[in-house]
């Protein structure tokens, strides 16, 4: 089904709307919701007759949840063997993602490597059922770097685009800066760049660090020439510090920062996307879902420091935005990260994680993450207080009770 049906008005009553930014539920809202977006918050006097009433009876209606760090292609742990897959067969199997993503609550997802312009259109034209994808294309990595699946008998790399490949392989300032123009050319919101070693990558040590000071600086500078950011996969405070010192504007993973590290993102306004849901699920679960052996020992030196880095980053002021790293049959625990960030933050702020904080990284604060009038329809009818418990956000099959996006009923089960 496509998306040319234009969804018709909807008026929420007795709704306990979720303010994300100021921490509270208001209660004994009306919402209005027309072409796609909602129109009008108000109290019980708000009428449409043209809308079709849902009553809520005091239940919860949150804004649709982002999840700021997936990968919706990479359907398998192997990510060097996905890369001799048929595209077809990965688009197939990224459906089902997909469609969990959505399921779960999640209307839009940031995609940090891998998705492209042809998913994401898949998705707002209605062919394939699934979150809005702010896609990044591929990620950029140097020779033997975290993007660089190759085993250290192989030589040849196929950099063909087409290819169901997560990365691409670029070294010296002037391939940086033509790789870049390419993805950007290519539609992508941000640039990532691999900027230290990695669980999944096959050669490296989670330690390095990768791409001198000049291919990065030269990353930024084209992602910002063209009104977009570079996003940094990096783990150590030695890579950490080195990004934002060239302005990058966003960290990925970053368990083993230190306090220079938070000085640094505080300062520069820069975003933090912790995803310790991928080391638990990594741990438990990779090896059977398709994490080679190598990558799998490499779990564990990240594991612990991860709630470290997050408590770390909290306490400083950080913009923590959510996000999860789920690869293969992982993608199931996406719901994990809320418990486990429930550790060490008040549920408040991993829900503004969730909503206002990654619609601010991506560009859509004020359209994504809140329910205000001029704002996309993306709606969750939650039966449970999310501030009072996060834990009601991880039972979807209990407590998710209707799912809107742009204005669109995706599932009712009231």
């Amino acid at each position: 089904m496509t998306s040319a049906a234009r969804p018709g008005p909807l008026l929420f009553r007795d709704a306990a709307v979720l303010d994300p930014e100021a921490g509270e539920l208001r209660r004994g809202r009306s919402v209005l919701v027309r072409d796609g977006r909602v129109a009008e918050v108000g109290g019980p006097e708000l009428g449409d007759p043209a809308a079709r009433e849902v009553p809520l009876g005091g239940r919860t209606l949150v804004p649709g949840l982002i999840d700021a760090h997936v990968h919706v292609n990479a359907v398998t742990a192997d990510i060097a063997a996905m890369a001799e897959w048929s595209p077809a067969y990965v688009t197939a199997r990224a459906a089902d993602v997909l469609r969990g993503m959505l399921r779960r609550g999640f209307t839009t997802v940031r995609d940090v490597a891998g998705a492209d312009y042809g998913i994401a259109e898949a998705v707002e034209e209605g062919w394939l059922e699934g979150p809005r994808i702010i896609f990044g294309g591929k990620a950029l990595s140097q020779s033997g770097g975290h993007g660089d699946h190759r085993s250290r008998g192989r030589y040849a790399h196929d950099g063909c685009p087409c290819t169901p490949t997560l990365s691409r392989l670029c070294d010296g300032v002037d391939q940086v800066r033509a790789a870049v123009r390419d993805e950007l050319r290519r539609g992508a919101h941000h640039i990532k760049l691999m900027l230290s070693g990695g669980v999944a990558s096959p050669t490296d040590r989670v330690d390095s660090v990768q791409f001198s000071a000049g291919e990065i600086t030269a990353a930024v500078e084209e992602a910002e020439a063209a009104n977009r950011y570079v996003t940094g996969h990096a783990y150590t405070a030695r890579a950490v510090n080195r990004a934002l010192e060239c302005g990058v504007r966003c960290i990925e993973h970053g368990n083993l920062m230190d306090e220079r590290s938070v000085e640094l993102l505080v300062g520069s306004g820069a975003f933090y996307v912790p995803t310790l849901a991928t080391y638990s699920a990594l741990a438990e679960r990779g090896r059977e879902a398709g994490l080679p052996e190598a990558s799998h020992r490499k779990v564990f030196d990240v594991l612990e420091a991860g709630l470290h880095a997050l408590e770390l980053a909290h306490r400083g002021g950080v913009q923590i935005a959510y996000g999860t790293d789920l690869l293969g049959a992982m993608h199931d625990a996406q719901l994990t990260e809320f418990t486990i960030r429930a550790q060490v933050q008040p549920a408040a702020d991993i829900l503004r994680a969730a909503t206002t904080t990654a619609a601010r990284l991506i560009g859509r604060e004020g359209e994504l993450g809140v329910v205000a009038p001029g704002a996309e329809a993306d709606l969750l009818v939650v039966d449970g207080d999310p501030l009072a418990d996060i834990s009601v956000l991880t039972r979807p099959e209990a407590h998710l009770l209707m799912i809107v996006q742009g204005g669109r009923v995706v599932r009712d089960l009231r």
